[in-house]
């Protein structure tokens, strides 16, 4: 059932691009609401369900959708909109229905290029990104490697973080509060953090050297990610999923 992992990093992410692109340039409510649910019911049935899966598409995504929705239709000019239906008035402030519907449409769109990008973004590993632009997209393994390298020192540094803060509380060093001693904690941890990066670094690029990488061309990968007959039947489903709903709604003739 949980289908978006056995799939190509490249094909979860070359399906969902044309739409991504062309919500852009609309402006209604229905196409974004459409894109919404397709990517919902793809993420619901192609990835595992976990408590972060329930915050994005419970709370994070709705709750987006209600404060921008508000945001930008406090933000739209009432001069473009004073045809429409007025939904209240305030003193001499008068929030209208066309507000409103330039202000969610925004939202959803948003909120739709964010979704169809958690289709690949909730599935797919660094690693096996990496290995199918390195093996479909041609690009140099040295690139591609090196770039995976630098991102695990994301992770990495926040863990020495941790070390580093946990090691001070144990000595009593920069204690107190206010600002002045947050400030005072922040610069005691640079110095460590620095060496420790330094180190990290260094004992990677030993391990590179010792596995003679760069040294030739190509290199042999021990994990294939095969571009197989199912991600091209994903990419062209979804192509047309998208060119269906596209004709259905033909956003731009409603601007």
């Amino acid at each position: 059932m949980r289908f978006l992992y056995g799939l190509n990093p490249l094909a979860k992410f070359l399906a969902p691009a044309p739409a991504m692109v062309l919500l852009v340039f609309v402006r209604d409510v229905a196409t974004p609401l459409a894109f919404l649910a397709l990517a919902y019911v793809l993420v619901l049935v192609g990835v595992r369900f976990t408590a972060r899966t329930a915050g994005i598409l419970v709370g994070a995504i709705p709750g987006a959708v209600a404060l921008i929705g508000i945001g930008f239709s406090l933000w739209t000019d009432a001069a473009l909109v004073d045809g429409t239906a007025v939904v209240w008035r305030f003193g001499a402030w008068t929030m209208y229905s066309g507000a409103f519907a330039i202000g969610f449409s925004t939202a959803l769109r948003l909120a739709a290029i964010l979704s169809l990008a958690l289709i690949a973004g909730l599935s797919t590993t660094g690693p096996d990104l990496v290995r199918a632009m390195v093996q479909q997209l041609r690009v140099p393994y040295r690139i591609g490697y090196t770039a995976l390298a630098a991102f695990r020192f994301v992770p990495r540094f926040g863990h020495e973080l941790e070390v580093i803060r946990q090691a001070h509380r144990v000595r009593g060093a920069h204690g107190g509060r206010g600002p002045f001693a947050a400030a005072a904690r922040w610069a005691g941890y640079i110095v460590p953090l620095l060496a420790g990066a330094i180190r990290h670094a260094e004992r990677v690029a030993l391990a590179m050297d010792a596995r003679a990488f760069g040294a030739h061309p190509d290199r042999t990968e021990r994990h294939l990610v095969p571009w197989r007959a199912r991600d091209a039947v994903f990419v062209v489903l979804f192509w047309a999923a998208s060119a269906a709903i596209f004709w259905t709604f033909f956003p731009w003739g409603a601007a």
